[in-house]
This record gives structure tokens, sequence and C-alpha cells, in this order.
């Protein structure tokens, strides 16, 4: 049992599943940590039965909130690890080994969870949004990641104090993965079992998947305006006045900037395509993280343009079935402008 990593858990209206997760997870750390984000039932007491040490948030402000503090306390404590785990089930403590071991290894490395290798346990429609929100996050992280949205993950705690984590509720997870990738950090993967809990998930799917996405458009403009006027700078972000989190700490300017970025965003690719062909006469080596890829800039651009397409080949798609035709438009359509542009390069 290592002494340096401590398992951290945002728990909301989660006393059906707490014990079993607290209890599955201290068979492997001697320490685990709750944040009870507001709950109406008793789950800080089910928590701290279990074994927890429960920090209790009185009004429920989302899994960001619960995980900056969580962060924080262990940080405060001492460790130099943690765990981060959801309180509803869906991650199984028994795959927590696998963690330490790739810890043991590549101890200054984020270890992500990754469900992707079992595609037929999740949902067709949550896959297929997973697979385009990697695609955008993996470009902005300057490496490929297998799974941007599981929740169970490896954080070295020197990564988390050297990051400002400006956003709330399921976005900051992604918020953190961009922005360690856009300073250097590797990012390793580790499959886990793929689990959805008959309990339920506080996620909501148009809500939370648009304030991610939004968050990812906004990063992006910033990353490669950043990116097309300078040389060799693949690594742009730093906690120190850099201008996505100079915009955040406006609430008002940063929905306006989200809004902003998300209704421009196809136009936006184009001008950065021109940019990313004109300006290496003047500035050698722009865009440096997608030179890198060796695709080129017209890739991202043509994967933009064709968004506004998914959704059309949903509808069709559905409409399609519902006549009583099988037809599977969307898969396809992703699997061409949404891959892996890391695969087969060192």
């Amino acid at each position: 049992m290592t002494s340096d990593i401590c398992v951290v858990i945002p728990a909301y209206n989660a006393s059906a599943t707490i014990k079993d997760v607290v209890r599955g997870a201290l068979k492997y750390v001697s320490r685990v940590i709750v944040a009870d984000d507001g709950s109406t039932d008793d789950t800080a007491g089910a928590a701290s039965e279990a074994g927890a040490e429960v920090l209790v948030i009185e009004k429920n402000k989302g899994k960001g909130n619960a995980l900056k503090l969580l962060f924080q306390k262990a940080i405060e404590e001492g460790y130099r690890s943690v765990i981060s785990m959801d309180a509803d089930g869906q991650h199984d403590p028994e795959d927590i080994p696998q963690f330490i071991a790739i810890y043991t290894r590549h101890p200054d490395d984020i270890i992500v969870g990754s469900r992707m290798h079992e595609k037929e346990k999740i949902p067709r429609a949550r896959y297929n949004s997973m697979c385009i929100a990697r695609f955008y996050i993996s470009l902005v992280a300057n490496q490929f990641l297998e799974d941007t949205q599981c929740g169970f993950r490896l954080y070295p705690l020197l990564i988390i104090k050297r990051l400002r984590l400006m956003t709330e509720g399921y976005v900051t997870e992604t918020e953190l993965l961009i922005k360690a990738g856009d300073m250097g950090i590797h990012i390793r993967f580790v499959k886990v079992k793929t689990i959805y809990s008959e309990h339920g998930s506080h996620f909501k799917p148009i809500t939370d998947i648009t304030s991610i996405t939004a968050y990812i458009i906004s990063y992006a403009h910033i990353k490669w305006l950043i990116e097309g006027v300078t040389s060799n700078n693949q690594n742009t972000y730093s906690a120190k006045n850099y201008v996505r989190d100079r915009i955040g700490e406006n609430r008002k300017i940063d929905v306006l900037f989200q809004i902003l970025t998300a209704f421009t965003a196809l136009p936006a690719t184009i001008i950065f395509l021109a940019e990313y062909i004109i300006l290496p006469l003047f500035i050698p080596h722009n865009f440096a993280s997608i030179r890198k890829l060796g695709c080129g800039f017209s890739k991202v651009t043509i994967a933009t343009q064709m968004l506004p397409f998914v959704l059309l080949f949903a509808i069709l798609e559905k409409t399609i079935q519902a006549a009583g035709f099988q037809v599977n438009f969307v898969d396809r359509f992703i699997g061409r402008f949404y891959s892996n542009l890391w695969k087969g390069k060192k």
C-alpha cells in the first residue's frame, strides 16, 4: 500500500454507492478524502462510516469546485499524487493497482483511465461525441488522448500546482488535460472497466457537452492565435498571464468570448489555414504543434467545416431508421474526419 497517494472523490447525493467505492479504494491506499458537494442525502455519513475523511461543501457547486478543494487538501496534507474517482460506482476500485503500477515507472505523468477498448458497452451517441471531443482536445493538448472524458485519473500534485484552473463543473477535467498537455506534460492511459451504473450520473449530456465544447473552441482559438505568430512554440500554456486565463477572470467577458469563438469557429479555421500557408515566409515553423503531425492545418479546417454535417447525418440516419431501414452514416463519417492524427507516428 503506497503512502504518497490518496484517493479523492467528489460526491453528490451518492449515499447508495459511496460506501463500496471508499471501502474498495482503501484496499490499495491508506487514505480516501470525499468532498460532499451539497448533498441532500446522507452521502457524508455513508462516506465517513466507510472510512473516508469528508469535506462538507454546504451548497452544491459542481464537480470542478469539489476537485479543486480536494487537490488543495491533498497538497496541504503532503501527498505527492492523487487518484480521482467518481462516487457513483462507475469506477471500479479494483483498477487502482494499474494506475499505481504505471505511476511507479512514470511518476511525473498524468494517468487517465480509458474505456474506449469496450466500445460495445458505451452508448453509441456518447461514444461518437467522445471521439469528436478527443480529436480536438488531443490537438490542443499536443498528443493523442484515448479517452478525454473518463474521470478516473492519477494526478501528480506538482502538475496541479503549475495549473491555474478557471472553470467549474465537468469542464474542469477537460481544462486540466488541455493545459497540462499544452505545457508539455505527458498523459498516459490505462484500460479500465466500462461501467454504467444503475444509479445514473449527474452528467447532463446537452448542457455539459455544450460547456465543454465551448471551452475547447475558445482555448483552441487562443492557442492557434499564439502559435500562428510565433516560431517553434508548441507548448503555449503558462499559468502566468496566459490570455485565456485572463479572459476567464471575468465571468461575463468569458461567456461572451466563448459565444463569439463558437459562432466564428468555421471561418476562424479558414483564417488559421491561411496563416499556416502564408506566414512561414515571415515566421518560420509557426503552428509547431500541427506541423509536427505532418498532416497540415487543412485536416483541422476540413474536420471543423464538417461538424454541421455530423448533426445533419445523425438526423438523416434516425429518419431512415424510423422507416425501418438499418443504416450507419454517422460512425463512418466520424471515423473518416475525426481520426487519430498521431497514428503511425513516433
